[in-house]
């Protein structure tokens, strides 16, 4: 009989590409694999090779959400059959932890931010200080721990004394059979979650100081209606296009048909100034280059190898005339696809069944 891995995340699992990744790993390494999320009322539908479940939740924001959330988790992982539990971010934390004890299983946990210092919680200072106290008493109980960077890693190792592993959350190595043209109108893209500190609204403003191009955002969020309203009122609805949720499979023929992709974040807590997101390795699959905020694991990665241009600062025209150099001097991508052969799934893989198999 297979062990059986269950992976507990509070996303809706269909745009999830890090969860789905691992699991995906799992099952193709001969687990029994079962993945845990919530359905929204929107929520489009998914298929995986591997089982899946998600909640239907009665509350979907605030604190109610979660406590809610981790109460289901927890009777669901107390009365299923499991051998590791894999536990993605802190929200879902609580109620893998109570289950690995009382059960006595394996818990494993991924951390895809640094949860307490999110911009949705770094000025709202009771929830903050829930979350931080949840780390402090689990943290340093955890045996097997790994995160999407080195400076996520070095900051809870430091914390918490532990030995917090780094699995990139990179996509599967593919061939990009996407033939660049020298099209009148060039498209920048924007690919994640549409909330506060994504430079965006900057981006939008930034618009009218280019000549002949078009953004296209992709995904939806917090501030999703905010961003169409101010795009209305500035009188750009030809010139930036909301696509909203996209599949992963879906998304990749967008990417690759863009010129430049980006990747700005503002500095509103250490979750994103530490954070490497996902989409400047997508970009580097893609062969487009990158417009990316100067923040550390962002400045290695776009530095060392070369994939685009870093800024500081958001300014309408600085963003415009950063944009323009890109597209115009035609940024060399020659050496993309080799960077793509490092920078895979295929070699973070390794990594993480490793740390599984030893769990």
């Amino acid at each position: 009989m297979p062990k059986r891995i269950i992976i507990s995340v509070s996303s809706d699992l269909a745009t999830d590409q890090r969860v789905q990744k691992v699991a995906k790993s799992c099952f193709e390494n001969g687990y029994d694999v079962l993945l845990l999320g919530r359905k929204l009322r929107n929520s489009p539908s998914v298929s995986f090779v591997y089982s899946y479940k998600r909640f239907q939740l009665l509350f979907n924001h605030s604190f109610l959400f979660y406590a809610e959330l981790n109460f289901r988790l927890f009777l669901f992982l107390l009365f299923s059959k499991s051998d590791i539990l894999i536990s993605n971010d802190t929200d879902t934390l609580i109620a893998n932890y109570l289950a690995s004890v009382i059960r006595k299983k394996k818990l494993i946990f991924d951390a895809h931010e640094l949860f307490p210092e999110v911009p949705e919680l770094v000025n709202r200072k009771f929830v903050k200080k829930f979350w931080t106290k949840i780390e402090d008493i689990i943290f340093p109980k955890l045996r097997y721990s790994y995160t999407v960077c080195q400076s996520i890693a070095d900051y809870y190792n430091s914390k918490y004394r532990i030995n917090m592993e780094v699995i990139r959350n990179v996509p599967y190595l593919q061939k990009n059979d996407n033939q660049k043209d020298n099209k009148e109108i060039k498209t920048i893209i924007y690919q994640g979650a549409l909330n506060i500190g994504r430079g965006l609204e900057w981006i939008i403003q930034a618009i009218p100081f280019i000549n002949n191009v078009q953004l296209i955002i992709i995904g939806e969020g917090d501030i999703s209606d905010k961003l169409k309203q101010q795009v209305k009122s500035l009188n750009l609805s030809d010139r930036v296009i909301f696509k909203g949720k996209i599949n992963p499979e879906n998304l990749k023929s967008f990417t690759a048909s863009a010129d430049l992709g980006l990747c700005l974040l503002e500095n509103k807590g250490l979750s994103y100034y530490y954070s490497l997101p996902n989409r400047i390795f997508d970009y580097i699959h893609a062969e487009i280059p990158v417009l990316a905020t100067d923040f550390p694991e962002i400045r290695n990665i776009v530095e060392k190898n070369k994939i685009g241009i870093l800024i500081n600062h958001y300014e309408p025209e600085y963003l415009a005339e950063a944009i323009n150099k890109i597209l115009l001097e035609e940024f060399d991508t020659s050496h993309f696809s080799d960077l793509a052969k490092e920078l895979c799934w295929e070699n973070e893989e390794k990594k993480l069944m490793e740390i599984i198999h030893n769990s």
